[in-house]
């Protein structure tokens, strides 16, 4: 029977054969001939090749040349496969395998010249060598083999004694025992003197089983400890020429018998790497055949230069280690090529027609022969030439950069192409300051050159600090450079991202690299260096984390990590994200989020409960019913018949550099994260209990992070139950959690009425009061005191006037453009902040009156000083605020609500509004506080009960007339912040509230006509002069008429 095999594999299979059952004669002779046939069944399907062995018998004259010779004479054979299929087969080749010599019962065999026993007859009938063997063996199937180079490579360590010829003789003989024994050879004895390399060589493959008896066995009789590993029993399949760059090779190794386990490395001369699944390596063990019951295969995806090397692969039974190893060329391109110019800008203000640059292209060192060239503007120029520096290979030419104005970018190619007609290209874009146009000036900075740049371009500075590798950008907006942005990394830390994108490839991905990454990493983000470099850092680390949680999705790491791992995570929290703008903090805090979560997801836990670090704590849960605590977060989850382990990890100092999307709302300092191990996307029922984290009055949300949009969302999250000191979260799913306060929208329909109704009444009363003010202002104003008092006065009425008239131009503001919004919101800061500041002024001024009574304060020096505090001040903190949010990149305003942003605690625009007011109310109050006891004081002891009823008197008007004019009565929305809305206390200070304020313009005009006696006689004088004239107007016409008439 024959077997069928591919005839790529012919060579792999010229030892499968089967042989025919001989006749056995007297004083005949027996030919083992292998016979390669051909079967061509279609000339468009293919061929396939069948190997067999022939027995002949002949009579003892005739030779073997003979059979051969008439064997080649026979053109088709008809056959019979193992399916019971007839094919007609056309003999290509056949040659000797063995030959007997048979006399009565005595036999003589031997095997043809590249052939050697099989292991039956070896170990069966004691023929091992290239020697005749006498034994009747003619019928054993198969009789000889091909002989193959098999090495076996180990070393000998002796317990308690040191090597000498008695352990080489021993060692001899143990190996003889193997078929096709051929050599030992001590190699080399180490220093110790107990320990010894060896190499043996065998012509068969041999059973693992065989040899782990021998080294079993060895090591008994020499009380030694032996390693081995071989070569030649594995078969291994790689490419016989050179591979495409970015291509996509296969190797392939094969074992005939089962293994325990196996493996892939490359070493590329530099260094060595154990291969696992990766971005780059895919492994496949599923390859494995009848008769090779071992196999794994490695593809490399988009192979670059660096993946060339010799690849190792090892089936490893039991101590034995079975290895083979194939060259693997790839037709290279650099991997990375840097280019470099000077000047970093061409300068063409001066009128020339071209600015001559020099370029530099580097790349590693390479064993390729590139032919390189340059363009500009997409049109090949010439060829460059390089020469060899320690860093490597360094193409240099010098471009003229055209100064004619294009639409275009001015740019400068430099291709490579390798042997293979393969090209890779960078491209670096020259900055041109062509003539007229705006540019910013050369500036050395912190010893730094930064050359002229034209507006809009950003320049590129590849020089970085001493152990620091990188570059340093800076922009040119307008005229101005705006700050630099570094992204020089420490240059160990660069080490630690260079491993971790190798890990993630499939270069050496194992436990132990992986702990020295994050070892590295944790050491690195510790380091002290100067923080305007501290951001490039935090960022490297932060992709440090990224790159790692993508590789852990491909290979298993295990719970060592979880020390280095969250106190690397955790120092990453310790600085401060400054010098970069808020869109880039966003990215890098959701990237640092969902790296953490992945992390410690796929980080396998045997036994440990759980780890600390400074801004990371981790819990885990093995039990159905699951109850755990992170940073005083109480997190409960009912498993639900799933078997994962609940990872609860808590971050500190996170949430106020993540993105927060929702208007009105401030985040908490905690964010949970909660993981099932080995689960993905189950619906589970999780409950989070978080502590009080905000003020009185703020509402909890409950909100998890949604890593697709990078935004918080409180999609299948509500709270279930808030009080003073705790906020409970139930959640129908697993992700990162945290709680967002915001200030809940207490206006009601009521509340509304009453303040439109306040505002209209206000606004028409300050109108009122500022036309009296007008009429009597030449009377009232005898006096510097009555002077003070109505400047201050007439202020605070405009500026009230003027804050509420945008007020009410402001209630609807989904009407408004942005443009309006942002106008009315800054002249309401400004007119609420001017009419607090001459409130300040007035009180200010009283207490002075009071204090140093025969000191009479200046007219003009109230009024300077006025002018600054009432004027100058708010214009001052108005503008700041508004420059100081426009350069954090932070909003000023809320276009929905058209007035100032509240963000977090001392932290947005609302607070250059309360902190001035929150000092002008605390400082009238106090003013109020001192004008009363002063009244109290002049009232003495032995004063009569009508002397006390008037001191009351007195004390009830200044209340009264103090309180809307000191504007003491906005200290009640202080108030309500501290109140919590539930309670019955806030709803009546909420109406008060609205009450006093909308209707402050009525208190300003009714205190300041009933308190002075002045302006109501004044007004009356007014009112009467006006009365008698109408009265005398009438009589005249009276008078008159009558003359009319006649």
């Amino acid at each position: 029977m024959l077997h069928k095999c591919h005839m790529g594999d012919w060579a792999n299979h010229l030892h499968h054969t089967t042989i025919v059952k001989p006749r056995v004669l007297m004083w005949s002779k027996l030919f083992l001939i292998l016979i390669g046939a051909l079967n061509i069944y279609s000339q468009v399907i293919g061929e396939d090749v069948y190997v067999a062995e022939l027995v002949v018998e002949s009579n003892d004259s005739v030779p073997s040349n003979t059979v051969l010779l008439a064997l080649k004479l026979i053109t088709d054979l008809q056959v019979t496969d193992s399916n019971g299929v007839s094919n007609i087969v056309t003999v290509m080749d056949s040659g000797l395998v063995a030959e007997c010599l048979i006399v009565g019962i005595k036999t003589q065999c031997n095997c043809s010249l590249g052939y050697v026993w099989s292991d039956e007859v070896c170990y069966k009938y004691q023929c091992c060598r290239d020697t005749p063997c006498n034994k009747n063996i003619s019928q054993i199937q198969p009789l000889c083999v091909a002989k193959v180079n098999v090495s076996i490579i180990g070393s000998i360590t002796l317990k308690d004694s040191s090597w000498s010829s008695i352990e080489t003789t021993s060692l001899s003989s143990s190996l003889e025992i193997l078929n096709g024994f051929e050599s030992l050879n001590v190699t080399g004895l180490r220093p110790s003197g107990n320990v010894v390399d060896f190499e043996a060589a065998v012509a068969v493959k041999f059973a693992t089983s065989r040899l782990l008896d021998i080294l079993k066995e060895l090591e008994t009789k020499l009380d030694a400890k032996v390693k081995v590993k071989t070569e030649g029993m594995v078969t291994i399949e790689s490419p016989q020429t050179t591979v495409c760059y970015q291509s996509s090779p296969v190797l392939k190794c094969t074992l005939e018998e089962e293994s325990d386990g196996a493996n892939w490395n490359l070493s590329t001369g530099f260094r060595n790497f154990e291969l696992n699944k990766g971005s780059v390596v895919r492994l496949n063990s599923s390859c494995s055949t009848d008769k090779y019951k071992s196999c794994l295969a490695v593809t490399l995806h988009n192979v670059t230069g660096s993946w060339a090397g010799v690849y190792v692969c090892g089936f490893t039974n039991g101590a034995v280690m079975h290895t083979a190893k194939a060259q693997l060329k790839v037709a290279l391109l650099p991997d990375t090529i840097t280019l470099k110019i000077k000047p970093l800008t061409a300068d063409c203000s001066q009128g020339d027609e071209t600015v001559d640059v020099d370029v530099t292209a580097t790349i590693l060192n390479s064993t390729e022969s590139f032919t390189v060239w340059w363009s500009y503007m997409d049109v090949r120029m010439s060829n460059v030439l390089n020469t060899s520096e320690e860093m490597g290979l360094v193409y240099a030419f010098t471009a003229p950069v055209s100064c004619k104005k294009t639409n275009q970018a001015q740019s400068i190619d430099v291709t490579f192409q390798n042997n293979a007609k393969q090209k890779k290209s960078a491209r670096v874009d020259i900055p041109v300051i062509y003539v007229g146009e705006k540019f910013c000036s050369e500036e050395d900075l912190n010893g730094e050159l930064w050359p002229k740049a034209p507006a809009g371009d950003t320049v590129i500075n590849r020089t970085c600090p001493h152990g620091r590798v990188g570059y340093k950008s800076r922009t040119c907006e307008g005229s101005t450079w705006q700050p630099v942005f570094s992204k020089c990394v420490n240059q160990e830390l660069s080490e630690v991202a260079n491993n971790a994108d190798n890990f993630l490839m499939g270069l050496n991905a194992t436990q132990s690299m992986a702990i020295a990454i994050f070892q590295g990493l944790r050491n690195s983000s510790t380091s002290d260096d100067d923080p305007s470099e501290t951001m490039a850092d935090i960022d490297e680390s932060i992709n440090v984390l990224d790159v790692m949680a993508r590789a852990s999705g491909n290979v298993k790491l295990e719970e060592d990590l979880f020390p280095d791992f969250l106190y690397a995570s955790s120092n990453i929290l310790n600085n401060t994200w400054d010098g970069v703008n808020d869109s880039t903090v966003y990215h890098m805090s959701s990237n640092y989020l969902q790296s953490v979560e992945d992390l410690v997801k796929n980080i396998h836990v045997n036994k440990s409960n759980g780890f600390d670090s400074q801004n990371l704590q981790l819990k885990f849960c093995q039990d159905t019913a699951c109850n755990v605590t992170v940073y005083d977060v109480a997190v409960s989850l009912s498993k639900a018949g799933n078997k994962g382990i609940l990872k609860t990890v808590a971050v500190k100092n996170l949430t106020d550099k993540l993105r927060n999307n929702f208007d009105q709302t401030v985040e908490t300092t905690m964010v949970v994260s909660a993981t099932l191990e080995g689960i993905n996307g189950s619906q589970q029922e999780i409950s989070l209990d978080f502590p009080k984290d905000r003020l009185p009055g703020w509402k909890p949300l409950c909100v998890f992070w949604n890593t697709k949009y990078r935004d918080w969302s409180d999609a299948g999250c509500t709270v279930k139950t808030s009080d003073n000191h705790r906020t409970v979260c139930r959640c129908n799913h697993l992700t990162s959690f945290s709680v967002l306060m915001a200030k809940s929208d207490i206006s009601t329909p009521d509340l509304n009425l009453i303040t439109y109704v306040g505002l209209a009444t206000s606004i028409c009363s300050l109108l009122i009061f500022l036309t009296v003010e007008f009429l009597v202002w030449s009377a009232v104003v005898k006096t510097s005191l009555s002077h003070f008092r109505h400047t201050s006065l007439v202020n605070i009425a405009t500026f009230r006037l003027l804050a509420d008239l945008c007020f009410l131009a402001s209630t609807a503001p989904e009407r408004l453009s942005s443009d309006s919004c942002l106008v009315l919101t800054a002249c309401k800061h400004l007119f609420y902040l001017a009419m607090f500041s001459w409130m300040l002024c007035m009180s200010v001024m009283l207490v002075h009156q009071l204090i140093f009574v025969f000191e009479t304060l200046r007219k003009r020096v109230f009024m300077f000083l006025s002018s600054i505090v009432g004027y100058v001040c708010p214009i001052l903190i108005v503008g700041s605020s508004y420059v100081y949010s426009k350069y954090t990149n932070k909003p000023y305003h809320n276009s929905k609500t058209c007035w100032l942003v509240f963000e977090k605690l001392l932290d947005g625009s609302i607070h250059a509004f309360i902190l001035p007011v929150g000092t002008i109310m605390l400082t009238n109050i106090f003013s109020m506080t001192v004008v009363i006891l002063t009244l109290m004081k002049a009232s003495v002891p032995d004063s009569s009960m009508a002397d006390d009823r008037e001191t009351a008197r007195s004390i009830l008007k200044v209340v009264c007339f103090l309180t809307p004019v000191f504007g003491i009565t906005w200290i009640i929305g202080f108030g309500l912040l501290m109140l919590e809305e539930s309670s019955p206390l806030f709803t009546a200070a909420n109406y008060l509230f609205t009450i006093l304020n909308s209707f402050q313009g009525l208190f300003i005009l009714l205190a300041a006509f009933f308190t002075e006696k002045k302006v109501r006689e004044e007004l009356k004088k007014i009112i009467m002069l006006k009365m008698n004239r109408n009265e005398t107007s009438i009589s005249h016409s009276t008078l008159i008429s009558p003359t009319k008439e006649k």
